[in-house]
């Protein structure tokens, strides 16, 4: 029996970590987390989001504009979001409407989708 959701994990191109680390603490405010010991050298980096964990590990020969797949953060202020990124000079684009909720999308410097999403 599945009872809940531990982590997920994205990846962003080797050695390209203190960028990634950048994107997602610095822009995102999302917090890092330390990776146990014995992770530490595969690179990467881990990330506390609520009581969920984003782990973000390195990959490389994939191209990340060409997936639909993609994580989702629940916002308390979609607006904000918007405006924020666009002062980050990160296109924005609309997604498809879905009742009951407000969304949009939006690439990471490394091309990994991601969608902003706020109940409403």
């Amino acid at each position: 029996m599945v009872i809940g959701l531990h982590h997920v994990q994205i990846t962003i191109p080797k050695g390209e970590e203190e960028k990634g680390k950048h994107f997602y603490c610095q822009v995102l405010g999302l917090k890092e987390i330390e990776k146990p010991d014995s992770l530490k050298g595969r690179g990467g980096f881990w990330l506390q989001v609520g009581n969920k964990e984003v782990h973000v590990g390195t990959e490389d020969g994939f191209d990340r504009l060409t997936t639909k797949a993609h994580i989702a953060y629940q916002v308390e202020n979609i607006e904000q979001w918007k405006k924020a990124l666009a002062e980050q000079h990160i296109e924005i684009f609309d997604s498809v409407p879905i009742p009951h909720f407000e969304r949009f999308e939006f690439r990471d410097p490394f091309g990994n989708r991601v969608e902003m999403i706020q109940e409403i």
